[in-house]
């Protein structure tokens, strides 16, 4: 609010814990309106699913929202000068980058402060889920074995147990993309129909996900060059996934036996990006043959022989389209 040429702006952090917030909050901003007091207001909150819902069902029309996604590499970097190594494996959360030095702290507060309120504060009381054991272990498999793969629904559901059809599990994925923790990138195609039967490709959200449910210590992972590439391939997903504007899609594209990483498309804008984490360049025959199919198609590698890994974490995905 404006008086005096004074301007008064009003911020409440983690609104979702207040009963009733957005019918409160409605009720007051109304009340300010008539009143011809426009007070800036700034809510903020730490659970994508409680904001949602307050925000659809009583404040429609009287917000715009502004997404704050995991930490990237550049932010990190300056807060807590990680090393692109360290970035890739320990990921963007900057409340667990002091326990860096402690691996086992470092786990354990990953799955226990961060993913178990992620899953069961946001998730399982937000949404009706009728299978949450089923959920837990979809996330745990997604992240400690399958990010960065193509898998198909038949073969997820041989993995797990009562695992349901495949719209469960679809839907299960989307319920975890929209907490910002997995998704299930699906196959670039011409029609939508074929993009929604396709095999998902998983991709965590946080490189940290992964890290904190695998088996690898990060000396260990390190020196695991196909480990480490499916490391890397994951954080430059998750990078495009948290960064990408609300009407861009990240997706992969597959026809056998060539594949292109990911497909990034913004109504006629199209780019195809493969990523090369080895210490030898080979021209990737997937984009190849993928810019034969889509001649409008922007060929973009990051790694050996392409754009440096630390410059393309640097951009958004928007900048790749321009």
């Amino acid at each position: 609010m404006r008086q005096d040429g004074i301007c008064h702006v009003l911020a409440i952090d983690e609104i979702q814990k207040v009963p009733r917030w957005s019918e409160i909050v409605k009720g007051l901003w109304d009340a300010d309106r008539a009143e011809n007091l426009p007070l800036h207001v700034i809510l903020l909150g730490s659970s994508p699913w409680l904001m949602q819902k307050g925000l659809t069902e009583s404040l429609a029309g009287r917000y715009e929202p502004i997404r704050m996604a995991h930490w990237s590499y550049g932010e990190m970097q300056a807060a807590f000068d990680f090393s692109l190594d360290e970035y890739i494996y320990f990921g963007g959360y900057p409340g667990s980058a002091s326990l860096v030095r402690d691996e086992g702290r470092w786990r354990q507060y990953v799955r226990s402060a961060l993913i178990h309120p992620n899953i069961e504060k946001d998730i399982l009381q937000m949404t009706r889920v009728d299978k949450p054991a089923l959920l837990k272990t979809l996330f745990e498999l997604g992240c400690g074995g399958y990010s960065g793969q193509i898998i198909s629904y038949t073969k997820l559901q041989g993995q797990l147990q009562d695992a349901g059809n495949t719209v469960t599990l679809a839907h299960y994925l989307d319920l975890l993309s929209h907490a910002g923790l997995l998704s299930g990138l699906a196959k670039y195609a011409g029609q939508k129909h074929r993009q929604r039967a396709s095999s998902p490709k998983l991709n965590a959200h946080n490189t940290a996900l992964i890290s904190a449910l695998g088996g690898y210590t990060f000396a260990n992972a390190c020196g695991d060059r196909s480990y480490w590439g499916r490391l890397v391939e994951s954080c430059v997903g998750a990078h495009l996934i948290n960064t990408a504007p609300d009407d861009c899609e990240v997706q992969y594209w597959r026809e056998s036996p060539d594949e292109v990483d990911f497909v990034l498309s913004q109504g006629q804008k199209l780019v195809a990006i493969e990523v090369k984490s080895g210490a030898k360049y080979a021209a990737p025959k997937g984009l190849a043959v993928f810019g034969g199919k889509y001649r409008d198609a922007r060929q973009l590698i990051v790694g050996e022989g392409g754009v440096s890994l630390p410059e393309f974490l640097s951009r958004t995905a928007a900048d790749w389209l321009e």
